[in-house]
């Protein structure tokens, strides 16, 4: 089955707001581009896709997808992770993709083996495949196939009713708990849990949080 990879990374400037108790904004920017090339890394290296696409209109980011060799495509860029993701999943099935497979670009310890993973896990069409977050509020992996199978609405609190919006249309969705996908980084409590985690160690992510002096300034209690 040809499935593409879709990544969405927003342009950078003012992004992760909600780590700015934590992190100035050139650190919070700093901290982006590790995490999506972490990501953006894994995709490429991981068996079984058709391709990787990164949707962006971010200078850094575009230059880093072309010299992994992987797709740009600018539709939707600017709409939000959703319609980032759905953007770009209309472009690919009329290439004749036969799904997608969508991550963000914040969880820094996914590794080609969890992408690997979860596609084995993904069933003959139509079907829809998740990797929750760890707290079961997002949806840091999932798999379409058609692309459109299902409605997409990513946000702090899509898992569930993506679930539920996948059972609307007559699928059974397959849920693949993944340790290094179900870790994003959104919150200066999530730094702390992603430090203390064995899939953060060897990270480049990891070693920018010791290096920059971010773990020091967490509290004992994170």
């Amino acid at each position: 089955m040809s499935i593409w990879a879709i990544l969405p990374v927003k342009e950078m400037q003012g992004s992760k707001q909600r780590l700015s108790p934590l992190l100035a904004p050139e650190e919070r920017v700093a901290l982006m581009r590790v995490m999506a090339g972490e990501v953006l890394d894994a995709l490429c290296a991981a068996r079984g896709l058709a391709g990787v696409a990164v949707v962006t209109l971010d200078d850094w980011t575009t230059a880093e997808v072309r010299r992994r060799g992987a797709r740009v495509i600018t539709e939707g860029a600017r709409d939000g992770h959703t319609g980032s993701v759905t953007a770009a999943a209309r472009v690919l099935a009329t290439e004749g993709a036969a799904g997608v497979l969508t991550m963000p670009g914040d969880i820094p310890a996914v590794t080609p083996a969890e992408v690997e993973a979860l596609l084995a896990a993904h069933g003959p069409p139509p079907a829809f495949t998740i990797a929750p977050a760890h707290d079961e509020k997002g949806s840091n992996g999932v798999i379409l196939s058609p692309p459109d199978a299902v409605p997409l609405r990513f946000g702090d609190d899509s898992y569930f009713p993506h679930l539920a919006a996948a059972r609307a249309q007559g699928i059974a969705p397959r849920i693949v708990p993944l340790p290094g996908v179900a870790m994003d980084i959104d919150h200066p409590a999530d730094v702390a849990m992603f430090a203390g985690l064995e899939v953060a160690r060897g990270t480049r992510t990891l070693a920018w949080l010791q290096q920059s002096g971010v773990l020091g300034r967490l509290s004992p209690e994170g």
